[in-house]
């Protein structure tokens, strides 16, 4: 059996270039294959854009850009990056107007907890913390933090540091420029063509792909990072797409650019998810724009309708600009590793840019190649492995995006009252919800990894969304009772505390752009 000494990437974006990054980086790209390394190539066509549809974070970036090797100050800068502290949920719930709570915060900082103290959120659940407090706010400090547009970090914390948890806004094509420019450094060979061809041998496995301008181009592994096309995967491997569009009804985004009135507006550190009558739209602040855009149905909505909702939410700010239009694949594949070919990003699949699964599922991909990598050339056991994980990780994925839909009490639109309609749930996430009818998520429902969101993940959307807990008396010890009472007015007073220790957003994001 062949050994594998070469691996080349076809396509490149964020997806291609953060995979070559990772793998230069655990592979040793950089030592050369006669070295002992793994080289790697990465070919992509300058003809072909980047889709840019989310420019939203998940925390696990931080370890990703370490593990890579870039600083946090040199990201900042160069993507045009901003602090995400999590996401806020306007008028998922109920519609604008109605009575109740207009919002909720799904931050990303862990429920706060003294070493052997009490679990909050059975307490939360018996109004422990006081009557009208979301669990959010009273379990973490980081909704007050961020409601205040404070950063996440002191200025003298180290790179990838903080006393609250976070990801990241930026620009994604700076991001992929970035990423493109660190991978060369590490070694990664870059070849400009556009691949017309994939030629397979008789076993049914790549042999080489051809390019219109540099001819036949062979590996021992192939990354098909093409993006929707799947060139690898899906044209010349016929790996099925599993089309999930029972389950989650968005397949359409309508995006725009918009500039700040001033160069000192302040930058919220979360994404701003507004719910509307077909869809939500997603509003991000970078260091001199905002990217907003309309994520909805076509089978609850008319392209026209659409573009008339994003531009009454952005207001007179849109009225010089025209909206960029994304048709979006909403599924995955079964089978994204077949023989000596792996899918990453787009080609794998896409579950909408809500809570960015996106660049997350991108980041899992690229780990378990680099660890599970086939040196010895027997790519079957390590594809079975990887198929496994990943098609679990997706479906993981599915049931939390659509738990935000699934507890909506809106009834405005054929939208919402389709997505609470109990057929359009899957059975796993149904089989959830029932046990937490009578008790809380708890680490034990979930399978690490596999996961992509935290327990507390779950917790915050779930009873963000207002959903009942009917929590048995013998959930929570009378004696603890007391001790959880001053957890939480121990985190409330330390709020204030957080707000005078850390700077306004913008304040840091401009201190990091100017360190060198």
């Amino acid at each position: 059996m062949k050994a594998f000494h070469n691996v080349l990437i076809v396509g490149g974006g964020t997806a291609g270039w953060l995979t070559a990054c990772y793998l230069a980086r655990t592979l040793g790209a950089g030592a050369g294959a006669g070295a002992g390394g793994v080289s790697i190539t990465l070919v992509e066509s300058p003809e072909i854009g980047i889709i840019g549809v989310g420019e939203g974070t998940f925390p696990s970036i931080r370890s990703t850009l370490a593990a890579i090797g870039i600083d946090e100050a040199r990201f900042v800068r160069e993507c045009q990056a901003t602090f995400k502290q999590g996401v806020r949920f306007n008028h998922w719930v109920r519609p604008a107007g109605a009575p109740g709570a207009d919002h909720y915060f799904h931050p990303f900082s862990q429920p706060s907890q003294r070493q052997g103290g009490p679990e909050l959120l059975p307490h939360w659940l018996q109004g422990t913390a006081g009557a009208g407090i979301p669990f959010a706010a009273a379990a973490t400090m980081q909704k007050r933090v961020a409601d205040a547009a404070h950063g996440p970090k002191r200025l003298a914390d180290a790179d990838y540091a903080g006393p609250m948890n976070y990801a990241y806004h930026f620009d994604a094509g700076r991001f992929a420029a970035l990423l493109a420019e660190h991978g060369r450094s590490l070694g990664v060979r870059h070849v400009q063509a556009l691949v017309d061809r994939v030629e397979l041998d008789a076993d049914g496995a790549i042999a080489c792909v051809h390019t219109r301008e540099q001819g036949a181009l062979n590996a021992d592994l192939y990354v098909d990072c093409s993006g929707f096309r799947a060139t690898l995967i899906g044209e010349a491997l016929g790996s099925p797409f599993r089309k999930i569009d029972d389950v989650l009804f968005v397949d359409r985004a309508l995006a725009m650019q918009v500039p700040y009135p001033a160069a000192d507006t302040p930058i919220p550190s979360y994404t701003i998810s507004t719910a509307h009558e077909a869809g939500w739209t997603w509003d991000i602040g970078l260091q001199q724009r905002r990217g907003i855009g309309y994520v909805y149905s076509s089978r609850h909505t008319s392209d026209e309708r659409a573009e008339q909702v994003l531009r009454q939410y952005i207001g007179a700010a849109a009225d010089s600009l025209t909206p960029r239009q994304l048709k979006l694949n909403i599924g995955y594949r079964d089978v994204q590793w077949i023989k000596n070919c792996v899918a990453v990003g787009l080609s794998g699949g896409f579950l909408e840019p809500l809570e960015s699964s996106g660049i997350g599922l991108i980041e899992t991909a690229a780990y378990l190649i680099g660890h599970l990598f086939p040196f010895n050339g027997d790519s079957a056991p390590v594809a079975a492995q990887f198929n496994r994980l990943m098609r679990e990780r997706y479906e993981r994925v599915v049931d939390f995006i659509k738990l935000h839909y699934c507890l909506s009490q809106r009834t405005d639109s054929a939208f919402w009252t389709d997505n609470t309609d109990p057929r359009s749930i899957p059975a796993s996430l149904r089989d959830k919800l029932a046990m937490w009818r009578c008790r809380p998520p708890h680490r034990l429902d979930f399978v690490a990894d596999v996961e992509m969101y935290p327990t507390s993940s779950w917790q915050y959307v779930l009873y963000g969304m207002e959903f009942a807990t009917g929590l048995h008396p013998s959930a929570c010890h009378p004696a603890r009772r007391d001790e959880a009472a001053a957890e939480f007015a121990m985190i409330a007073k330390l709020a204030g505390h957080a707000l005078a220790d850390l700077p306004p957003h913008r304040a840091l994001v401009e201190h990091l752009c100017e360190r060198r």
